[in-house]
């Protein structure tokens, strides 16, 4: 396991691939870790350099106290390109790890040569819907909110199978202060008038049964940046990386080969 020490967390991340090869870094959601990606690396061009990472408050991250901010969230990533000696990429994000992907391509953009941006939106949500979430954690804990939040993470067929299951762990399992503390930096952020300034390469990722980032918000965000492209991975919720692998392997190829990373 390999651990970044930055100035005030220690993120746990992880390496597959050439060392030198094209760098693709993925930043996972909210109440999950970085196995988020493990079938869509396993299925990507072995030549690639892919790194993942446990955003503070998260998996085997440190968990700093909140507030957090997406502002500080990408100054995270930032911090662990530089650690991981990593000069360019295409910057995969899911959810909070889109929002981190923006911010992050609007304060380097020297170090972002694309963006993926996956079940995510400059806005997400309003911050009476966060802060009511954020009061019924600190009441009664993640679990009671468990089966409302994978409603909105999965089509009603995934949630219906036992495939399901290690993804419910895994969200019970998130440190709650950690949780809370990323749950603060959403309800805080509206990147939309950053985001708009964007010049990078960008392709948007959506599910069709997402109810956590539905389509129609995906691509509002898509709207605001001049050439961005859009997916549908259909019968798929919040989480398409999980439940359909090939679809979203394939799409994230098929960019990386516009791009030259393959």
């Amino acid at each position: 396991m390999r651990v970044a020490q930055l100035t005030d967390a220690a993120l746990h991340w992880r390496e597959d691939g050439p060392p030198e090869g094209p760098a693709v870094v993925f930043a996972n959601s909210l109440g999950t870790d970085l196995r988020l990606w493990d079938a869509v690396v396993e299925r990507l061009p072995q030549h690639l350099r892919l790194i993942r990472y446990d955003m503070r408050g998260h998996g085997l991250s440190s968990c700093p106290p909140g507030p957090y901010s997406i502002d500080t969230l990408a100054g995270d990533a930032l911090a662990l390109l530089e650690h991981a000696g990593v000069e360019t990429c295409v910057f995969v994000g899911l959810s909070i790890g889109g929002m981190i992907g923006q911010a992050l391509a609007v304060r380097a953009p020297e170090r972002i040569s694309a963006l993926v941006l996956s079940n995510t939106a400059a806005k997400m949500g309003e911050p009476q819907m966060w802060q009511d979430r954020i009061a019924a954690i600190e009441a009664d804990g993640i679990a009671a909110l468990t089966d409302m939040i994978l409603e909105r993470w999965f089509a009603p067929d995934f949630l219906q199978t036992e495939a399901h299951l290690p993804w419910r762990h895994m969200l019970e399992r998130t440190p709650q202060a950690g949780y809370v503390a990323c749950c603060q930096a959403i309800a805080g952020a509206d990147l939309s008038a950053t985001s708009q300034s964007l010049t990078q390469p960008v392709l948007g990722i959506a599910g069709s049964e997402d109810g956590a980032s539905p389509p129609a918000l995906v691509e509002a965000t898509l709207e605001l940046i001049a050439d961005a492209r859009f997916t549908l991975i259909e019968d798929t919720g919040h989480l398409p990386c999980v439940e359909a692998p090939d679809a979203y392997a394939g799409a994230l190829t098929d960019f990386l080969k516009e791009l030259g990373h393959v």
